[in-house]
């Protein structure tokens, strides 16, 4: 990746924030951060997905854009307000950035929209790829429209692809940043059955793939980002207990779960067993493959 104007939505979440941080620790990338506030520095343009506004001059001369901004999936209950939100917040400000990209007399090479492996819906045992169907519920129905939002950037020929995320094992946020604080003190367990595959990815390989997709040309559409051996919950919670030393005795039965996230628990419980073929076909080498290593790599 030689020196490049990137721009990027959502740099203050886990993953644009970390994103950031790899791009300017090279030296030779100029990153331009999409805000929703008043511009205070020269790095900024100023965008508004709700009202479907971004000054598209900011972007100019940009040779890829970012597009990470989206409201958090397990940040409130899912009251049907907060779910339109969710939704809202992804295929609204998809169309912004998709939208703003075609109307460019330059477009950018490359839009790499972030997605979610929830586009599969739950695939019990079975091992999914890039080639799988959408599955069914919310974030299912989510993930589809999110995608689909970004069609006037491809019909303006614009390389778009899909970064369809799992669970990123990180302690700065996320799901794995509060699962951290909860085994630390020995109270991790299993949730559920712990049959659920959890499909994972380190922060540094999560970072690093998004990087890939940006200069892998031949690269677009969807490409699932998780690392090449999902586990199931109960396999995970054995590698945090002996990573971090603690015990792991503690199980959270569904009905607790149902209680205390509401109907986002059906996801949490849901199996998702997702390889990442398109990004090892293309040559991608992951620093963290195994759980332990991701993890290790998290609390190092």
């Amino acid at each position: 990746m030689g020196g490049m104007r990137i721009a990027i939505t959502g740099s203050n979440g886990l993953i644009g924030k970390a994103l950031v941080r790899s791009l300017t620790a090279d030296g030779g990338h100029e990153v331009v951060r999409l805000v929703r506030r008043s511009v205070r520095t020269p790095d900024e343009v100023r965008w508004d997905p709700v009202r479907q506004e971004v000054d598209a001059l900011g972007l100019d001369g940009c040779d890829a854009v970012v597009h990470l901004a989206g409201a958090g999936v397990g940040d409130h209950r899912w009251t049907e307000a907060y779910k339109k939100e969710i939704r809202d917040s992804r295929v609204l400000g998809t169309a912004t950035i998709a939208q703003a990209v075609a109307s460019l007399e330059e477009p950018p090479r490359v839009l790499v929209c972030g997605s979610a492996i929830g586009y599969y819906g739950d695939t019990g045992d079975r091992a999914v790829d890039e080639t799988a169907p959408p599955g069914s519920g919310f974030l299912a129905g989510v993930c589809e429209e999110w995608e689909a939002a970004a069609a006037p950037a491809q019909e303006a020929g614009i390389r778009v692809a899909f970064a369809r995320t799992g669970l990123v094992v990180a302690r700065e946020g996320g799901a794995w940043g509060r699962l951290f604080p909860i085994f630390r003190a020995g109270l991790g367990g299993r949730l559920g059955s712990g049959r659920q595959f959890w499909s994972f990815i380190s922060l540094e390989d999560e970072v690093a793939a998004f990087r890939h997709i940006i200069d892998a040309d031949e690269l677009s559409g969807p490409v699932n980002l998780t690392a090449p051996n999902p586990l199931t919950n109960r396999e995970i919670t054995a590698a945090m207990g002996r990573v971090l030393r603690r015990p792991t005795l503690f199980a959270v039965p569904p009905f607790a779960l149902r209680a205390a996230m509401g109907e986002f628990s059906d996801d949490v419980l849901a199996s998702q067993r997702v390889l990442p073929r398109r990004l090892l076909d293309s040559g991608f080498e992951f620093a963290h493959p195994s759980i332990d290593e991701s993890i290790r790599a998290a609390v190092d």
